[in-house]
């Protein structure tokens, strides 16, 4: 494959796996202050795309993408004032299944108000076109021009790849996230307070501070994230009611690859499992060719022999669900988990 490409699916990989991050990380604050794993979290994210959706045809995208992450907060706040934290005493099982139902009755919901379909939802005109475009030249090799080359430009190269500006917009968004995230945790009284909440709740309300309402806010917060994240997705890729079912398994993928409650762990688990999802897209062979470039003997009655003739291409979907298996076998608290449960 051109070095040019490998360099575009290099990309596509890291930008994957900063969505991943966006849902993750929400999926991560819960969890390491609540210790519920929420279920619905990607349905969270699916009701941000189409909440944003609608308010785009009335405000416009900007002001969208700063009320449909809050919509989608008071939601889930709501959700576990009203619902969770009724079954949080009798202890995980009730709150998996609550969560578990709660996804399925946003996937009805949405598709009553929005229908079966995907729906139009295209990035303002800020963020259409190329964000720039390798050039790749038999002579002179590699070079970037800003924004999309022109027909000239391409036509005298051996060919032209282009990096989508909503992706970049993804990327610089689940950036500056991390790095809000980081600061509120760490730097904030706010932060302090939901930090000592999680290890010394009794402590907590003795200074005067109400710990259920703290909970309640950081599982609302938890899914703003996620609302935040299906703005940018649904832009990015596309929205339609599959789309939660299509990306919650591999959050879960994450969160223990990752560590489970841990954010820098969700971070690390995030690149991963973006670049597992697409790097391998860029190897040819197959798993046959790579066992023999690696030494082995690999012959038509060698076991598995139907397996190893698949490709790369064909083999990506599963590898990150391969990794999760391994880490739970070798390293079950994760890359960077901390937590025993």
């Amino acid at each position: 494959m051109p070095l040019d490409q490998l360099f575009i699916n290099l990309l596509n990989g890291l930008s994957s796996g900063l969505l991943l991050f966006m849902l993750s990380s929400g999926l991560t604050l819960i969890f390491s202050m609540m210790g519920v794993l929420n279920f619905a979290h990607a349905s969270f994210y699916m009701v941000g795309a189409y909440v944003a959706y609608s308010l785009v045809g009335v405000l416009g995208f900007w002001p969208a993408l700063l009320l449909a992450p809050l919509a989608v907060g008071a939601m889930g706040a709501g959700f576990e004032r009203l619902a969770l934290r009724r079954v949080h005493k009798f202890g995980h099982v009730p709150e998996l299944l609550i969560t578990f139902g709660l996804s399925y009755v946003i996937l009805e919901l949405v598709q009553l108000v929005w229908g079966r379909t995907a729906v139009p939802f295209t990035p303002p005109p800020e963020l259409q076109g190329s964000a720039f475009t390798i050039v790749s030249h038999a002579s002179q090799g590699m070079s970037l021009v800003l924004g999309k080359a022109g027909p000239d430009i391409c036509a005298a190269a051996v060919s032209c790849s282009n990096f989508p500006l909503t992706k970049v917009f993804m990327m610089a968004v689940a950036l500056l996230m991390l790095l809000a995230l980081w600061l509120l945790l760490t730097r904030t009284r706010v932060g302090l307070v939901i930090q000592a909440s999680l290890t010394h709740p009794e402590m907590v309300e003795a200074l005067g501070h109400n710990v259920p309402r703290v909970l309640m806010l950081v599982f609302g917060s938890g899914c703003a994230l996620a609302g935040l994240a299906g703005v940018v997705g649904g832009i990015t890729f596309v929205t339609e009611p599959n789309m939660a079912a299509f990306i919650g398994a591999i959050i879960f993928v994450v969160v223990v690859v990752g560590g489970i409650g841990s954010l820098a762990g969700a971070f690390v688990g995030s690149i991963v499992v973006g670049l597992l999802q697409t790097l391998p897209l860029t190897v040819n062979g197959s798993l046959a060719t790579l066992l023999t470039s690696l030494g082995f003997t690999v012959t038509q009655a060698t076991p598995g022999y139907p397996l190893l003739r698949l490709t790369m291409a064909e083999v990506a979907p599963i590898l990150p669900y391969l990794l999760m298996v391994l880490i739970l076998i070798f390293r079950p608290k994760g890359l960077l988990g901390t937590r025993e449960d």
